[in-house]
């Protein structure tokens, strides 16, 4: 649905309030989809791990120990890109403890968290002060 005429002059009023307040703030927020460049992030990191394995290979039939650690290198670099770029390329919700650290209190907007998606020292704590009742 199109916004008004008065919507839109609010909306030019608060962008250049922004700029105006936080300059470094609205240029990033004004670069784009973090997404995009995770996922750009993401591809990289799966592309290195293809050339890892085959420098890999290729030291292991040349019997070229530098050669196979190299490959080994880029593998272990493309996964490590990968890894760490996945959830926000994916755009995975992190769910988390609220501010009092209740397990109950989510971020995701879901009504309760289940057993399996807490955070292991909640887990943890959970169990030690079962024992320490009984």
């Amino acid at each position: 649905m199109p916004l008004s005429e008065h919507e839109q002059r609010l909306l030019e009023q608060i962008e250049r309030a922004l700029v105006d307040d936080d300059p470094k703030f609205a240029s990033s927020v004004r670069t784009g989809d973090r997404r995009l460049k995770a996922r750009r992030k993401l591809q990289l990191g799966g592309l290195l791990v293809l050339v890892g394995f085959a420098v890999l290979v290729a030291g292991a039939v040349t019997s070229s120990v530098p050669l196979g650690v190299l490959g080994f290198l880029v593998a272990f670099a493309g996964a490590t890109l990968g890894v760490l770029n996945y959830r926000a390329a994916t755009g995975a919700v992190v769910e988390s403890a609220g501010p009092a650290g209740s397990p109950g209190a989510s971020s995701g907007g879901r009504g309760g968290r289940t057993r399996g998606r807490q955070p292991m020292k909640n887990r943890l704590e959970e169990r030690f002060r079962r024992r320490y009742d009984q």
